[in-house]
């Protein structure tokens, strides 16, 4: 099987209407595991759907969602993030990604059994709220993401690995999810990077990419998948 990354952007139906996306598959017949892609207050961007296509090399299908679309953007930053804030578990918001995620799931070239999502800031938060209320989530990997509340609806939730800038406001979220995890004994894995700042994972940020938390982050975020949502092993030839 190659894995050569093949990106698109599509739509997938939500009550009545359609929301765009941006598909990337590997190449072969799969079944893979796949991976919903939640950005951050930038939006869906060029960045966001290198992060997709970095999935598929890995052997994922993914698919980055676009919450912001269609919409005056700054009127749509302030209502996500008060769903973020005043319903973490029940907004229009997490309907949208729960609607991608069956999206992707029904696709023939997805195992539904292999289901996972990452997002970053703002997406890092929706990331860890969805994985308390969707059941199909096996794995969520959240970046410097703001905790629901109350946070003790995490017991509910499916295995986390997160990754949180030292020198950020979101350090103490990190910590505090990671205590509660603990508590409820979810598998995690939460690591802080002392001298990293918000956005580290972004490479097109000048001022605050971090090549070595990047890196680290994602080398912990791919195993933590494939502990939580392993590749196919090939049959034995008879």
């Amino acid at each position: 099987m190659t894995t050569e990354a093949v990106g698109r952007m599509t739509s997938f139906p939500l009550k009545g209407a359609t929301r765009p996306g941006y598909l990337a598959l590997p190449e072969g017949e799969g079944p893979f595991p796949a991976v919903v892609v939640i950005h951050e207050i930038l939006g869906l961007n060029d960045q966001i759907k290198a992060t997709a296509r970095r999935f598929v090399a890995a052997g994922y299908a993914a698919l980055a969602v676009d919450l912001f679309a269609g919409q005056n953007r700054m009127a749509c930053m302030i209502r996500t993030f008060a769903n973020l804030q005043r319903r973490p578990f029940d907004s229009t918001s997490l309907d949208e990604l729960k609607a991608a995620l069956s999206y992707l799931a029904a696709l023939p070239e997805v195992d539904e059994a292999r289901l996972g999502a990452i997002g970053f800031c703002m997406g890092g938060g929706f990331a860890i709220a969805w994985a308390c209320t969707d059941d199909r989530l096996k794995a969520v990997a959240p970046y410097y993401g703001f905790n629901p509340k109350p946070l003790e609806k995490v017991r509910d939730s499916c295995a986390v690995v997160g990754s949180y800038p030292g020198r950020d406001l979101t350090r103490p979220q990190g910590r505090k999810l990671d205590e509660a995890l603990a508590r409820y004994n979810i598998p995690h894995d939460i690591k802080t990077y002392p001298g990293a700042l918000h956005s580290f994972f972004n490479e097109a940020s000048r001022l605050t990419y971090n090549q070595e938390a990047a890196e680290d982050s994602w080398s912990r975020v791919m195993a933590f998948f494939g502990e939580h949502m392993p590749a196919p092993v090939a049959s034995p030839s008879l």
